[in-house]
């Protein structure tokens, strides 16, 4: 289930793809060498599900989505079919299995279990977490990834899709007024080390490591306040 709060995108800011967490953190950065390795590291580690989705093909040097569709708005990174919920596991084996048989399918997440997802545009979400530090927050951001579509992915606790909208309105925005958008219940998202065709990889900005999913409503006065800059 999807709320979309829509609005104007601003103007994305180059270059910004680490974390700019303080020296010694306890962050991973060094990238997962595989898909394998990722979807087994979710389940068991971090408890959340995974499944298979797409992988990427390449045709006499074309970089293509194994779906079929030369048109692929997401190549290699969406569900193979509208069965997808029925593969998700929690299980570290079942992962391993899957990943094995094709080692080379986008790992995907399903949204509304474990979390929920507010999602915004790259320049309002670096906004918002550089908001977050200045205050002293840093930690109440949780993970958060970002996208080759320069979207930026906040992880939140299930239930954000009811609250985040009430939030909002809450402090006086319009919630139709932002490009703020909350996933919840029978979605999914792209993790690490899945990659948008030619695009790139999806990344984490702030990894889980270390990190419990905040209430979204924390985030929303930061998040809202960077969608309207």
């Amino acid at each position: 289930m999807e709320n979309t709060i829509s609005g104007t995108e601003v103007t994305p800011i180059p270059q910004q793809r680490g974390e700019a967490g303080p020296q010694g953190s306890d962050d991973a950065r060094t990238p997962v060498s595989s898909a394998l390795e990722a979807a087994v590291r979710y389940a068991e580690q971090w408890q959340w599900q995974v499944f298979p989705g797409v992988s990427l093909e390449t045709t006499a040097g074309v970089v293509r989505c194994s779906c079929g569709d030369a048109a692929c708005p997401l190549p290699g990174a969406h569900p193979e079919g509208p069965d997808w919920a029925n593969q998700a596991t929690l299980s570290g084996a079942v992962a391993r299995r899957m990943w094995s048989r094709r080692p080379d399918a986008a790992v995907l997440l399903p949204t509304g279990h474990g979390f929920d997802v507010v999602d915004v545009p790259e320049t309002a979400g670096f906004l918002a977490l550089a908001r977050l530090d200045r205050l002293g927050t840093e930690g109440a951001a949780g993970p958060v990834l970002l996208s080759p579509d320069r979207r930026m992915r906040f992880l939140v606790g299930p239930g954000a899709v009811a609250r985040v909208p009430r939030a909002v309105r809450a402090l006086g925005w319009a919630p139709e007024a932002l490009d703020l958008t909350v996933t919840g219940a029978g979605g999914w998202i792209p993790a690490p080390p899945t990659r948008y065709g030619a695009r790139g990889p999806v990344q984490w900005v702030r990894t889980p490591a270390g990190r419990r999913l905040p209430d979204a409503t924390v985030l929303v006065p930061a998040l809202a306040y960077a969608c309207t800059r």
